[in-house]
C-alpha cells in the first residue's frame, strides 16, 4: 500500500490516494495520523465505507462522542434534507434551520466543556450542484493577525452555546427539549488554544462563540464575526466538491467548517463520526464500532 498525500493549494487540506481505510495497519495508520497533523483536514475519494467501517476508522482517533437527543450512543449520524421516513424536509421546518446553521462557520462541539477532537464525514447521495463543504485554517489565521489583534484576544475567552447560534438562523426556544436545553448551557473557551501535538497556536472562535470576555455585547459580537470573516478568507479555505463515496476527516481544534447550500428538492445524504476532545469528557463513550 503506498500512500500519497496531494496537499491543496491552501494552507490546509490534502487529498489522500491509495489506502483502502478498512485495511489499515498501524504503519499505514501512523502514516496517516501524521498527515492530519500536517494538513488538519485530509479527504479520501472512492471509499465507500458503510456506517460500521466510517466508525471503526473513525474510532482509531479516539473515543466516540454521544450524540444530543435522539441520536443518543450513535456512532454514524445522518446530515441531510432526506427524513427518516425517506422524504424530503419541509425547506422552512426545524431540519431545515439545523442545516442552514451548519452553512455557517463553526467548530463542532465547542459548546460543550471539551469541543470534539476529530470528525470524519462520508458522501452517500450527492446534489447536482452546491452542498461543498469548506473548512477554514485557524492556524494560519492566527499566523496572519496583526499584533493589535493578537493583544486583543490574548488571554480572552467566549461563551459557546448551540441554542445561541440556532436561534440566530430561526430556531427558537421550541426547537429544543427541555433536556437538550439543560445539556447545553454556555460553556467558555479560550479565543486561542494551542494545539497539543503541533503546538501551533490557533483561534478558536465560529458560530457559536458569543460574549466575549471584558467586551460589551456589540464590541464581542463584533470581534467574533470579524475574526471568522477573516479566518475564511483565502489562502486559508479549503474546499472539496463531494462525490459519492469520498470521506473526509478533520481536526476540529484548528479548523472551522461549514456547508454550502444546495437545491433543497433534491437529496443530499453525507454520514458524521465525531470524535471526543481528549481528557476527562462527559460527552465521550466508550462504545466500540
Amino acid at each position: 500500500m503506498k500512500i500519497v498525500v496531494t496537499p491543496s493549494p491552501a494552507t490546509l487540506g490534502a487529498v489522500v490516494q491509495g489506502v483502502d481505510l478498512r485495511a489499515l495497519d498501524e504503519v499505514a495508520f501512523a502514516a496517516i495520523e501524521d498527515a492530519f497533523h500536517d494538513h488538519a483536514v485530509l479527504v479520501f475519494p472512492e471509499q465507500h465505507l458503510d456506517d460500521l467501517e466510517q466508525a471503526a476508522f473513525g474510532h482509531r482517533f479516539g473515543r466516540f462522542e454521544r450524540g444530543m437527543g435522539n441520536l443518543g450512543d450513535a456512532t454514524v449520524w445522518p446530515i441531510s434534507n432526506v427524513q427518516a421516513n425517506g422524504l424530503l424536509a419541509d425547506p422552512t421546518g426545524p431540519l431545515a434551520a439545523v442545516l442552514a446553521g451548519n452553512q455557517e462557520w463553526h467548530t463542532d462541539s465547542s459548546y460543550h466543556e471539551v469541543g470534539a477532537k476529530v470528525s470524519v464525514l462520508s458522501a452517500r447521495v450527492v446534489s447536482s450542484s452546491g452542498g461543498e463543504t469548506e473548512w477554514a485554517d485557524m492556524r494560519a489565521a492566527y499566523d496572519a493577525l496583526d499584533a493589535a489583534d493578537r493583544a486583543l484576544i490574548e488571554g480572552r475567552d467566549a461563551a459557546h452555546s448551540i441554542v445561541y447560534s440556532q436561534r440566530k438562523v430561526g430556531a427558537g426556544a421550541d426547537f429544543w427539549t427541555e433536556a437538550d436545553k439543560a445539556s447545553m448551557e454556555a460553556v467558555r473557551h479560550p479565543l486561542v488554544l494551542v494545539h497539543p501535538v503541533t503546538r501551533r497556536r490557533a483561534l478558536y472562535v465560529g458560530r457559536h462563540a458569543h460574549a466575549v470576555s471584558g467586551l460589551d455585547a456589540h464590541t464581542s459580537s463584533a470581534l467574533v464575526d470579524r475574526l471568522n470573516a477573516f479566518a475564511g478568507q483565502p489562502p486559508r479555505v479549503f474546499t472539496h466538491r463531494w462525490e459519492p463515496g469520498d470521506l473526509a476527516v478533520w481536526d476540529n481544534r484548528c479548523v472551522l467548517h461549514r456547508g454550502r447550500p444546495w437545491p433543497m428538492d433534491e437529496p443530499r445524504v453525507l454520514r458524521h463520526t465525531r470524535i471526543a476532545g481528549d481528557g476527562p469528557n462527559s460527552w465521550a463513550v466508550v462504545t466500540q464500532p
